[in-house]
């Protein structure tokens, strides 16, 4: 096993030389890790607030941009080939736009694209937004067939926390990460989407088997509620669960493993305090502990907040240390964050990259196990094993 494991590796990066070039020195920067030397390099500085992004079947790149857009990247990720048009108009403010995007799981078959965006709202809501997903067939570099098939309810003023993650789960489902759009209560409110997770099926209709909720005028579309701004979202390889890394207001960042039914607890429970007060332990949201009334978080950042983005469990041969190990951008911290678990318990976390002094808006795992990260600047990096 142990001989198949190294020509595997070897393998990887034989994939990754030729598609990418030499990896060398010269070629990017190194950086230690605790597991590994990693070089780090940049691929592309040109891109406008990417925000989400997915590889398609042959290597290239499908990144969304806050204002608008979506772009095709060659496979080396140093050229744009093409900007994918006729997007529905996007609200871009604030920490609206254009957002995630993800591929169907049957992209090989029809190749549906998935996309999340705030949506500007019109007649009666107008000056007023909420996040929507939308999906079309990309062919030829060009979106056909495209539909709305999900809004959140209801479009409300402000610019802040739309969540946004997309995630297919081993059911099938797509499960959509939603803000509390910064209004606090709304989050448990059962007759609203906002601070959500919702699941629904890929053409936007409901399944069946969603969670039976005691009050009758709950929303049939919701999975979880008690959730703040979720901008992470991950399915673990091993068990299926769904995972997702969500912003804490003054520290109380989360790292949570969604279970159909349960309350996660915002702004009843938070490790986080109110902005404005003095950090410590005193201003905890109802004292901190979510338990019993509400589901504990996996992981925790306080009484700093690192402000968590996209998020991956890494099963790549490239970095076979960190195998089934949560990868998770940060904004406010500037790192990529390393999480190991031993079932739900954290066991190891590593803040690496912080060199960088990058705001790392996403993160996806690449061709031959490579990391890919971009960021709110503009960049796109590629990580690379040395050693």
């Amino acid at each position: 096993m142990i001989v198949h494991r190294s020509l595997a590796v070897a393998i990887v990066f034989l994939t990754v030389a030729l598609l990418s070039g030499p990896l060398s020195a010269q070629s990017g920067k190194a950086q230690q890790t605790q597991e590994y030397t990693v070089l780090v390099s940049q691929l592309n500085g040109s891109l406008e607030s990417p925000w989400g992004m997915a590889f398609l079947p042959d290597g290239r790149l499908l990144i969304t941009q806050k204002a608008g857009t979506m772009v095709i990247l060659s496979a080396d990720g140093r050229r744009i080939e093409r900007t994918v048009g006729r997007l529905p108009a996007v609200a871009d403010a604030g920490q609206g736009g254009l957002m995630d995007v993800i591929l169907d799981p049957d992209f090989k078959i029809e190749p549906w694209v998935y996309w999340s965006y705030a949506e500007p709202g019109t007649g009666s809501a107008k000056g007023r937004a909420g996040t929507a997903v939308a999906r079309g067939l990309l062919r030829q570099g060009v979106l056909q067939n495209i539909t709305v098939i999900y809004r959140q309810t209801p479009k409300v003023e402000g610019y802040g926390h739309f969540g946004s993650r997309l995630v297919f789960g081993r059911d099938g489902m797509l499960y959509i990460t939603l803000g509390e759009r910064q209004k606090f209560t709304p989050a448990q409110d059962m007759t609203q989407s906002l601070g959500k997770v919702v699941r629904i099926n890929k053409d936007g209709s409901l399944p069946k088997d969603n969670p039976r909720w005691k009050a009758k005028s709950a929303l049939p579309e919701i999975y979880s509620l008690g959730h703040r701004n979720p901008q992470g979202a991950a399915v673990h390889p091993a068990t299926g669960a769904l995972w997702i890394s969500e912003h804490g207001p003054q520290g109380g960042d989360e790292i949570n493993r969604i279970e159909a039914g349960k309350n996660y607890g915002w702004p009843l429970a938070s490790y986080g305090c109110n902005y404005g007060q003095p950090v410590g332990a005193a201003c905890r949201l109802g004292g901190g502990r979510h338990s019993p009334a509400f589901v504990e978080p996996l992981s925790i950042w306080e009484p700093i907040s690192m402000a968590p983005s996209g998020m991956l469990f890494y099963t790549g041969a490239m970095f076979p240390a960190w195998e089934y190990q949560v990868l998770v951008g940060a904004l406010a911290g500037k790192a990529l964050w390393r999480i190991q678990y031993r079932g739900d318990k954290e066991v190891v976390r590593e803040k690496m990259l912080q060199e960088l002094g990058e705001r790392i808006r996403d993160v996806e795992q690449g061709p031959g196990g490579a990391v890919y990260l971009i960021t709110d600047s503009g960049k796109l990096f590629r990580l690379t094993r040395l050693k």
